[in-house]
């Protein structure tokens, strides 16, 4: 979507008074600690952009709540595995011997959107170890949520911090995003017995300092069906949805949510031996 698209002469501009209005209605409070997915375009025109809607997401957390964001960084893996576009073959080799290793302080993200873009710079932010699927993070749980992410795989599983959010009782929080995009349901997949295939990967990182490709098996995780499954688990248990600008949102307990989609999968997907 381009900024004219966001343009609605009879919608006023979001601002960081207004989206902390809405955020709040929308069940935001002072003390939460919340994962964060963001798709600014689905807003409306936001005055400040990513910076305002960072800003505006702190002022309601307050010093005392945790903020985290996927810092995923996908362009590291092995460029025979590219499909959003896919790679040449006769550049892969390329790609491999140079793509720089991974580095939490200067590796960009990538689809994961322009607030989550800038928040991985945010002043006080951390980041974690891992070199495809990091995520960042402020506020006084961020170091238990980030720490020792360094497993290649599984990536969202217990320990993991999708699976330190459902060990605090957390919340998840789609801001323009459906389900689809929800990675707290990916825990979900790795605790459900469902039948499960790999593909052989490799990442950009330093290794005992030295940047190395490391090769390994990850699990082809699945994320077709997550909208209907979210849809699914807010009409069961009656959950309305907010809404901020234009944009629709979600934002629940992410614990209820993982222990309902495993059920869900299991019975959607059927069950692996």
């Amino acid at each position: 979507m381009s900024e004219a698209d966001t343009i609605h002469p009879d919608q006023l501009p979001l601002t960081v008074d207004s989206l902390a209005e809405q955020f709040a209605a929308c069940g935001l409070a002072a003390g939460q600690t919340v994962l964060v997915h963001t798709r600014m375009s689905a807003l409306g025109w936001v005055v400040g952009g990513p910076v305002a809607i960072i800003q505006a997401l702190l002022r309601v957390l307050t010093p005392s709540g945790t903020l985290m964001m996927p810092a995923f960084s996908g362009d590291l893996t092995d460029p025979s595995n590219w499909r959003h576009p896919p790679m040449p073959e006769h550049w892969w080799p390329i790609i491999r011997e140079h793509m720089p290793a991974y580095d939490p302080r200067t590796t960009p993200t990538r689809g994961v959107g322009q607030v989550a873009e800038l928040f991985r710079t945010w002043p006080g932010v951390q980041r974690s170890a891992h070199p495809e699927a990091s995520f960042a993070a402020i506020g006084p749980n961020a170091g238990y949520l980030l720490e020792n992410h360094t497993s290649l795989e599984p990536l969202f599983a217990d320990d993991s911090p999708v699976g330190k959010l459902y060990a605090l009782d957390g919340y998840v929080f789609l801001l323009g995003p459906d389900h689809g995009n929800n990675t707290s349901l990916h825990l979900a997949e790795y605790r459900s017995n469902i039948p499960k295939r790999y593909f052989r990967e490799s990442v950009a990182m330093f290794v005992d300092g030295v940047p190395q490709r490391i090769s390994y098996d990850l699990r082809d995780l699945v994320d077709a069906d997550f909208a209907a499954l979210g849809d699914d688990y807010e009409a069961a248990h009656g959950i309305p949805r907010g809404r901020v600008g234009l944009a629709d949102v979600h934002f629940m307990k992410q614990r209820p949510l993982v222990d309902y989609a495993v059920r869900w999968l299991e019975q959607h997907r059927g069950t692996g031996e």
